[in-house]
């Protein structure tokens, strides 16, 4: 068993010391607000909310606009958000901004032009967008601030300019032919004149600042009210202007990643029929911690089945990095997890997480981890009932190859551990105790046309539907798509302690598995962050086309040398990523016995911060 230490012990930081851990940054302490999140401008906007009497709902808002104007290659206004919040005193609850696939798909419709799997990019791939609606009805229901007071800072930066990061420009140039030759409207915005826009210049999106000052003068116009606002604007969205648009764009035909051009099924219609809507959090119990999830519609419930099957072992970390044997178990632990995932996640009544998550079911599925890497894919039998798998999955796996078309329907981790990008995250608690994690994501500029009079893409979230039938994810008009989303709080003592997330698809539930492993071995929010990192790739992707690598296992080389070696003795099929490659979590952290707050932040890709007083 873990030995759980108190993570803000003082003597445990002087510990972690003199045993050498290394942290690229000091974990921040304070008692006013945290934030962290996956870009530094986001960060910023949150706390200057919090230092003007926001709440962490305001502030996650905040945060959660801005990020869709400075890391538009990983989330946008057409895309969505699962959070996970928890109000002072309160039990943590599941804010569901993740729209449905629209009436009009169909797996007969899919099936009827070809298609085997829901491309990854175009307008076919497209749900009802839903983090407007999400972050605007958390804004309503938890939130102090008028929607301007939260929007204003995100439209400043769209309308007079933002520093581009380099990984912006690199996603455009990756997309640029594809972008003259067949989305024309997505060219004109990112490359204006022609050309690739300067790296670390100062870039504008005046089109989406107009689209957000058209909603804020709808709801501002239904009165000086708030909350009626709020709605008002929630409204403007859905049946007004923005859907009306949407609805005209995708009755045209534009290229996707099946290397043909297809035109959309959303409609206004669509839009105005869904909202964002509240749920019970999953919670699940590893003595005085327990892990605060979203229920099976995510891949969630993998971070929680991971740490059940690893409760029968001794994992240990030394100076700050993990042991062969520590990263062994848990990547034999993460592929029975994920096979799970494969056979039994949908949006459906019927999936069996009790079981799944029972210590019986765990001590059954241990068994099957060994002393070598595994190359099978092999879900359990929860209850006696036999796993269905899609039939390109039971085909054997497939190869990653580069798309001829030049969409990216994938803003995860290339196989070869080389990040082509991924999505956002961020983390917020104020001193009043209230504490959000979420994870926007979709609409990112590279995997849909953009939409020109709104100055922004929609998302492609419905290539995650199988086009199988009668299975827990086969597509369904109205039905949520299985996402990797996973955004993550932590009780301690039943109190929430801890909010913690990364962006990196298939890898956001291992990821999170490293940082938890660190986090309870010893290590403080930003050792932990820092440590180590790896993933498996031995399990279907969640995104097109939807490969899969039995037996390969991505690591960070500051491991060590000797780590990896013993890991290829073990029979891994090991990937150097390099010394800095994998993950972008970001945490924040509330000790309830004394008030004090914490924050860390990734240091990988320098663009993550963590801020706070």
């Amino acid at each position: 068993m873990w030995v759980v230490h108190h993570p803000e012990s003082r003597n445990l930081v002087s510990l972690a010391y003199l045993y050498g851990v290394f942290t690229t940054r000091p974990e921040l302490v304070g008692t006013f607000g945290m934030v962290g999140s996956t870009h530094w401008l986001a960060s910023s906007a949150a706390m200057a909310v919090l230092e003007d009497g926001g709440n962490a709902f305001d502030a996650a808002a905040t945060a959660g606009f801005v990020l869709q104007v400075v890391e538009p290659h990983l989330n946008g206004p057409g895309g969505e958000v699962p959070i996970i919040f928890a109000a002072a005193g309160s039990a943590p609850r599941v804010l569901c901004g993740q729209g449905v696939a629209p009436a009009g798909a169909s797996i007969e419709h899919y099936t009827s032009l070809g298609l085997d799997l829901v491309p990854g990019s175009g307008l076919l791939a497209a749900t009802v967008p839903g983090a407007w609606d999400g972050w605007l009805t958390l804004l309503r229901d938890y939130g102090t601030k008028s929607l301007r007071d939260v929007l204003d800072k995100a439209i400043g930066y769209a309308r007079d300019g933002f520093p581009l990061v380099a990984r912006v420009v690199d996603t455009i140039e990756m997309v640029s032919d594809l972008f003259r030759d067949h989305w024309p409207t997505s060219a004109a915005q990112w490359m204006p004149g022609g050309s690739l826009p300067v790296r670390g210049g100062r870039f504008r999106n005046p089109k989406l600042a107009d689209t957000w000052e058209w909603l804020l003068a709808a709801g501002e116009a239904a009165g000086s009210d708030r909350e009626a606002q709020i709605e008002a604007a929630r409204r403007a969205w859905s049946q007004g202007f923005v859907a009306a648009q949407v609805d005209e764009f995708c009755r045209s035909a534009f290229r996707d990643d099946s290397g043909r051009d297809h035109a959309g099924v959303l409609t206004g219609a669509d839009m105005a029929s869904w909202e964002a809507s509240y749920e019970d959090a999953l919670t699940v119990d590893f003595g005085q911690w327990s892990l605060v999830k979203a229920g099976a519609w995510t891949q969630g419930p993998v971070l929680a089945q991971q740490l059940r099957l690893l409760e029968g072992y001794d994992l240990s970390y030394v100076d700050g990095r993990p042991t062969a044997e520590t990263v062994h178990l848990a990547v034999e632990a993460a592929k029975l997890a994920f096979a799970d995932r494969e056979a039994w996640y949908g949006d459906v009544d019927d999936v069996p997480l009790e079981t799944l998550l029972s210590r019986s079911y765990a001590s059954e599925r241990r068994a099957l981890i060994g002393d070598s890497a595994s190359f099978e894919l092999r879900p359990g039998s929860p209850d006696g009932r036999e796993p269905l798998l899609p039939k390109h999955i039971i085909s054997g796996p497939s190869v990653l190859t580069s798309d001829p078309t030049g969409a990216i329907g994938e803003p995860t981790v290339a196989r070869s551990g080389v990040t082509r990008g991924d999505t956002v995250h961020v983390d917020v608690v104020d001193r009043w105790g209230n504490m959000v994690s979420a994870t926007p994501s979709g609409g990112w500029l590279q995997s849909s046309p953009t939409i020109p009079s709104l100055g922004f893409c929609l998302g492609s979230r419905a290539q995650m539907f199988w086009l199988d039938k009668d299975l827990p994810n086969s597509l369904a008009p109205g039905k949520r798509p299985r996402i990797t989303l996973s955004p993550s709080m932590a009780l301690r003592d039943g109190e929430p302690a801890m909010a913690f997330g990364t962006p990196g698809g298939d890898q956001q539930d291992q990821w999170q598995l490293g940082f938890w492993l660190a986090h309870m071995a010893g290590l403080n929010l930003q050792e932990a962050i820092d440590s180590p990192m790896w993933h498996s790739n031995a399990f279907p992707s969640s995104f097109y086309p939807r490969a899969w690598t039995p037996g390969e296992l991505v690591i960070e080389s500051r491991a060590g040398a000797d780590v990896l070696a013993a890991l290829q003795s073990m029979g891994h099929q090991v990937v150097d990523a390099g010394e800095w490659t994998l993950g972008r979590m970001s945490a924040v952290a509330r000790d309830s016995a004394d008030g004090l707050l914490r924050a860390g932040a990734n240091p990988r890709g320098t663009q993550g911060y963590a801020v706070g007083r």
